[in-house]
């Protein structure tokens, strides 16, 4: 699913009132129908007391042909209109007339904090007072009237996006965004549902369709895409029976040092599990043992060393993945960079492998085309630098990955792969992740990846999906809190199976 800015929103809008030849009020009053048709398949009638807060442009437009048809349908409604300035739209002005005709109440006047209205907990509230037009800070009392919504502890629903927030840009007081329970958002969602500091507002997310002209969204790209498994599913590469292991690529895991050979051991175990043929783990000589043990699958090249001093292969892996656990020793860092040099096998590097990145801006020239990086949040500040908000990191690692030609996973809730312009938002996984070896997980599914002939792109976009699908299915049976790195691996065979189960819970994998 597209993901597209405000601005494409409305060029959408546009495209559809020309193409379907409606109006712009023709328009609103079928969106808020599908909204109205969501909160009353779930509502059913119950006399459940509903306040609709209304601004003055288009946004509060839809939430009074949403308050009109409520009443229609025999609601108990109170309909509030903001009045944060003098300017209305024409489209809120005819459904404002629209809704006088019906209403026993005209809509309530709010134009300071003493007009507030007092709830009951068990109330519902419909946000409509901005919609992605918002272009200005809020004036102060509206402010305050968005706090006053959010300590009601009243059941929420925005209208398309939480008001008070910027679809394209960071909000300018964080106080002043609605807390909403649900939001309702129309056709495609927003990047902001999907960074750190913004998704917080909304809870949970619906995007509805209403009727955008089809081809204005299929020949516009969007500003990036929201993977589900109808976007990785064709991604997938199926094997033939007459393969064998050969077929599916010798890969390597490079990294390990004293203490740190767990990461390694991660890295390898999910490599294979993610289907690689072949697996070696080059590691300092601390780890031989610990590897052979406990990863018998995998053959092991041992440095002399407990830091690793050398990095030589006398073979060309299909892929490598490299950093884990490695260390940052003056002596791992020389061979990294005399590594670089020589390699010419696809790339995931991460932790200490970026970390040296940083510390060596020289060896990023060295990088192979499409190398994947998988920085988490500090890694990734030591390599771009500090960054005012999430939209401001986006901006910075697309010029990054650009200068680099590299593909850059900014790993999170929401972990986004960048390439080039597009951002790719993966929509699995879950807060129980947030836990040590989960991203050397994701290095060593990468990695395996690769080696079985998938393009780096692909690689690193159904290697995310397929990481985050393998910890949903693991938290359900441990809980967030119970769920470890080792429990991600043991469960990607699943996350592979899932991608094939069809609406009732039945298996098609592809033959």
């Amino acid at each position: 699913m597209k993901i597209f800015s405000g601005q494409q929103m409305r060029m959408a809008d546009e495209a559809t009132m020309v193409s379907a030849k409606i109006t712009s009020l023709e328009l609103m009053e079928h969106a808020a129908t599908q909204i109205f048709n969501l909160i009353h398949s779930k509502l059913k009638g119950s006399p459940i007391m509903i306040h609709v807060f209304c601004g003055i442009g288009n946004n509060g437009g839809d939430g009074l042909v949403v308050s009109r048809l409520l009443l229609e349908h025999g609601y108990n409604v109170k309909t509030y209109i903001v009045n944060f300035s003098d300017n209305r739209s024409k489209e809120f002005l005819s459904n404002y007339d629209r809704l006088k005709e019906i209403a026993k109440n005209w809509p309530i006047q709010l134009k300071c904090e003493e007009d507030f209205p007092q709830f009951n907990q068990e109330d519902i509230v419909i946000d409509a007072i901005f919609g992605i037009g918002l272009s200005r800070p809020l004036m102060p009392w509206v402010v305050s009237l968005i706090k006053h919504l959010n300590t009601s502890r009243c059941f929420t629903l925005s209208i398309d996006i939480p008001s008070g927030l910027y679809p394209d840009k960071a909000p300018d007081n964080p106080e002043g965004v609605i807390f909403a329970n649900i939001t309702v958002t129309f056709q495609l969602p927003k990047l902001v549902f999907f960074l750190p500091t913004t998704g917080v507002y909304t809870q949970d997310l619906q995007v509805i369709d209403i009727g955008l002209d089809r081809n204005f969204l299929i020949q516009n790209p969007g500003i990036g895409v929201l993977i589900n498994k109808n976007e990785v599913l064709p991604l997938y590469r199926p094997r033939h029976k007459f393969s064998h292991k050969g077929t599916y690529g010798h890969c390597v895991i490079i990294g390990g040092s004293y203490g740190k050979m767990g990461s390694v051991v991660l890295a390898t175990k999910a490599t294979l599990k993610a289907g690689a043929g072949m697996v070696t783990a080059y590691i300092p000589e601390c780890g031989y043992e610990i590897l052979q043990t406990t990863v018998p699958e995998a053959m092991v090249i041992a440095d002399c060393d407990d830091e690793l001093e050398e990095i030589t292969l006398d073979f060309k892996p299909t892929a490598i993945g490299i950093g884990i656990g490695m260390g940052t020793d003056e002596k791992t860092v020389n061979a990294f960079g005399e590594f670089l040099k020589e390699n010419e096998s696809p790339l995931v590097i991460d932790a200490d492998g970026i970390n040296i990145l940083a510390k060596k801006p020289e060896f990023l020239e060295k990088l192979p085309e499409k190398t994947i990086l998988t920085p988490h949040p500090r890694e990734l500040e030591r390599l771009i630098g500090e960054w005012k908000d999430d939209f401001d990191k986006i901006i910075k690692t697309k010029a990054f990955a650009k200068q680099y030609g590299c593909i850059v996973i900014i790993k999170g809730y929401n972990t986004i792969t960048i390439f080039e312009d597009q951002l790719y938002v993966n929509n699995t996984g879950n807060p129980g992740m947030a836990t040590a070896g989960s991203g050397d997980v994701l290095t060593g599914m990468i990695t395996s990846l690769l080696s079985q002939g998938y393009d780096p792109l692909h690689a690193a976009v159904f290697g995310v999906y397929l990481h985050g699908s393998a910890g949903d299915i693991a938290a359900q049976k441990t809980s967030f809190e119970g769920l470890i790195a080792g429990e991600i691996i043991s469960h990607i065979g699943a996350a592979f199976m899932e991608l094939f189960k069809t609406p009732n819970g039945e298996g098609q994998r592809k033959k």
